[in-house]
Order: C-alpha cells, then structure tokens, then sequence
C-alpha cells in the first residue's frame, strides 16, 4: 500500500464565499482520485483533508498551524479569500510547500507559496481594455469588498489606467458579508461612469446583481467582475445578469483538450446534478493536480526541491499552457458575457508569457 501525501484542502463551506464550496470539494476530489489512479504525488497516495476556509482567517490559519505542526499534513491547497492565505502564510509559511488556487493581487514570496491563480496585470486590466476598444467602457466605478484583494487590486487598477483613456471615477468598498447595497446605489456616479468593475465576492456579489437589475441599471451601466462564475449567475437569477462580463482563466466549455476532458470527466463522476464546473473549482483541481506535476518535475514536494524549479517550466492544463514565473504561474485568460445562467467567451485577452 502507497504511503499517504496528506494535504490541506482549504475551502469555503460556510459564509459568503461559501457558495463556491461544493464545487471545490467536487473537483478536488475528482482531482485527487485521477492522481490516486495513476502513481500518486510522487509516488504517495494523496489524501484531502478539509479545513473550512470560510471562517475567521486566525480560526483557520490555527487549524491549518496545527496539521501542519503535527504533521498530519504534508502541504496546503485549495481557494479561499488572501486574507485568509495572509493568516496562514504567518503561521506556517516556509514549512510545507502551499499551492494557492484563488485569483489574488499579486505576489507573495513567502517560501513554499505558489500563486497559481489570476492576477490583475493578466486579468483584470486586459479586460478593462478589451471593453474600452469593443465596448467604449471608459470611465469605471469600483465596488468590492473590505479586505487585501479588492484594495491592492483597485489600487491597481487606478494606478495603471491613469492617463489612458479609461479611468477609475469613484471606489466603494464594503464588509464581506453585505446584504442591502442600497447607499451603494444610490451613491453611485451613474452619470460619470459607464462601467462597474465588482471585485465583490460569492453572495456579496449575488446580492449586489439582484439589487443592481432591480434598480433598473443593467442596461445602462456594464459590469466587470473577476470573480463571478457559474454558481454566482444561478443564484442570482436569469434576469440580474444585462451587460455583465467576467474575466478569468475557465469557464465551463473552455474548448481546449484538457477543458473538455475535465469536463467529461467531470460531469462521468458526479452527474448531470454535480455542482457547477467552474473558475473556482477548477482553481482547486489545478492546485491538486500542481501538487502532483511538481512531484514529477521535482522528484519531492518539499519547500526545498520545488524551490529549485526553472522558472521555464510549463505544462498543459485545462486553461490551456500554463508557465512559471517565479513563483507565480501565468496562464490564458478570457473574458465572457453572461447570458441568463451561462457564460459566452467573447475573446482571449491574455496569453501565457
């Protein structure tokens, strides 16, 4: 019998982002048992263990501490908000090695931390671009949650479309948690801006689209999220989602070989009913299977041995290629329309470098 590699799989059950939890227990699973078909993360039987990241940062970083320091656990995995990752990199950073799925602002450089997810440069930017030449979106109001992701990445974004064509107006920010954005509307320079970028999260954003449409703004003001995804229009309902856009790395259809395998894959383990494939579940799968590829690059998955590995490194994934950079990993991005429940790519507006 196979030694067992025992991973920390940190997600949202419960809260706000809790939406996104079905989803990344159902594709890391599936992860999990493809690499437990084949030879394991470098050769050991890969085992999940749960560890809600929808509760108080400091709670999970202390359970997180705990497995680690026990070692019950060999590595850390999974999506959940940077502050969060910010908790548990205090804790434990530098011991095992922490495969990071969630979009997030930029980089950390704690060792053992990869930050595999999208970034504004790839992601949020590009697309603000894109609606600017295709759309003629300009002049952008922000709304996103109180925490590090929203206000490093609206930061950003201010800083980076300052003397372009297109501009931040106003920012908003708001608890994670938020139910009745009404001030938020009502503050809002619909006059001056022509476009919202949400940097909302899980039912933060439902509330805010549902709110939106019933203020009759849809069809004036377009909106741009790095974070809605399929779970988010099913809760909203059909009719919240008029000129919304998204931008991430997959989406449910992706047409490459790898995002078509995943899906069949997918939908063969769980059936028709599975939680919804999405950019966030497949966030996970992409952190437990990079567990299991750097097992191979690097015959160990240790602080120590993945921190030798070239930054020229790069294998396919259901994003399509994926490469390091340091120890960030840069991808395909897309940006896609909603139409009632589902999503329509419009364009690839990033490439790995």
């Amino acid at each position: 019998m196979l030694e067992t590699f025992s991973v920390a799989f940190v997600v949202p059950l419960q809260g706000p982002t809790g939406i996104y939890g079905p989803s990344c227990l159902a594709c890391g699973e599936l992860a999990a048992e493809q690499l437990n078909a084949r030879s394991g993360v470098a050769g050991r039987r890969i085992d999940l263990v749960i560890v809600d990241g929808g509760r108080p940062p400091e709670l999970v970083a202390a359970e997180v501490g705990h497995l680690v320091e026990s070692r019950r656990v060999q590595a850390v995995a999974g999506w959940h908000i940077s502050t969060v990752r910010q908790a548990i990199t205090r804790r434990i950073g530098g011991q095992v090695v922490y495969a990071y799925a969630a979009m997030h602002e930029g980089r950390d450089d704690t060792a053992g931390v990869f930050m595999l997810g999208e970034r504004p440069i790839n992601q949020l930017l590009p697309a603000a671009h894109w609606m600017r030449e295709q759309l003629g979106v300009g002049r952008w109001a922000i709304v996103g949650n109180d925490y590090v992701f929203p206000r490093v990445t609206g930061a950003t974004a201010r800083a980076a479309l300052r003397g372009t064509a297109s501009q931040i107006a106003s920012e908003t920010y708001v608890p994670l948690g938020t139910t009745d954005f009404g001030d938020v509307l009502a503050a809002l320079p619909t006059g001056r801006v022509d476009g919202v970028i949400m940097l909302l999260m899980g039912q933060d954003a439902v509330h805010f689209n549902r709110q939106f449409a019933r203020q009759g703004l849809a069809d004036k003001v377009v909106r741009l999220s790095p974070a809605i995804e399929e779970n988010t229009l099913l809760a909203g309902g059909a009719d919240a989602h008029q000129n919304l856009y998204a931008a991430a790395a997959y989406f449910e259809g992706l047409n490459t070989v790898e995002g078509s395998d995943l899906e069949r894959a997918y939908y063969r383990r769980f059936g028709p009913l599975a939680p919804a494939l999405n950019a966030v579940g497949e966030s996970c799968y992409e952190a437990i299977h990079f567990l299991g590829r750097m097992g191979t690059i690097a015959g160990s998955v240790d602080v120590a041995a993945l921190g030798a590995i070239s930054s020229t490194t790069s294998y396919d994934s259901p994003r399509g290629l994926v490469r390091f950079d340091g120890n960030l990993l840069d991808q395909d991005v897309y940006l896609a329309a909603a139409n009632g429940l589902e999503f329509e790519i419009q364009d690839q507006i990033a490439t790995a470098s």
